[in-house]
């Protein structure tokens, strides 16, 4: 069965954001990996005996959703800090689009930000969908519930608190926020445009 591979990521000093508080969720980002793996083996164990293991089967199956989504949510996250802070270009294409969807860049950066300080654990993400060709924002609980169907991620922000917690304490949400901006590497998110936009 093929398996889920680990990503190596390459992330520079950033602003706020502690390489020690990197470091320990690198290891989350690696385990998400391992339980996603973990789980689909499990499943092809139990499914001679479907009928009998059918609560476990489901309940795995619903499993799966959380640790492939923490899986996939943490590479676009890290993947965003590779290569440096680099601001987004306002003559790309995703600096367009973001001003034909919300009139300005500042008016979808407060958008997002909104979105990133709502109670609760989860991720701010930002969109694209191939459907109506436009850019959404969204709010996902925890690591999977809410996920736009059919849409391409372009943008993850962890909102969890061990994202952000070590370095900021609680109180500090808002600057963990400010600070991701600050490190993002907007040529990324471009890249992650062009490639849903195909």
């Amino acid at each position: 069965m093929k398996k889920f591979e680990e990503k190596k990521f390459t992330i520079p000093p950033l602003k706020g954001i502690s390489a020690k508080n990197i470091e320990e969720h690198l290891k989350l980002y690696a385990g998400y990996v391992k339980h996603a793996n973990l789980i689909l083996e499990h499943i092809e164990e139990l499914l001679p005996q479907s009928e009998k293991y059918a609560y476990e089967l489901g309940e795995l199956q619903r499993r799966f959703a959380f640790e492939f989504d923490g899986m996939r949510n943490h590479e676009y996250y890290f993947n965003a800090f590779e290569g440096g802070a680099k601001p987004l270009s306002q003559e790309s294409a995703h600096a367009r689009a973001v001003t034909e969807e919300w009139g300005s860049f500042d008016r979808f950066l407060a958008r997002f930000k909104a979105i990133a300080l709502t109670r609760g654990i989860g991720w701010a993400m930002l969109y694209y969908d191939p459907h109506t060709k436009r850019l959404l924002t969204q709010w996902v609980d925890e690591q999977h519930l809410g996920h736009l169907t059919g849409a391409s991620p372009i943008l993850a922000l962890d909102m969890w608190e061990h994202a952000f917690v070590a370095d900021y304490q609680p109180s500090g949400k808002k600057q963990y926020v400010e600070d991701f901006f600050s490190n993002l590497n907007w040529s990324v998110i471009e890249k992650n445009f062009i490639a849903a936009t195909r």
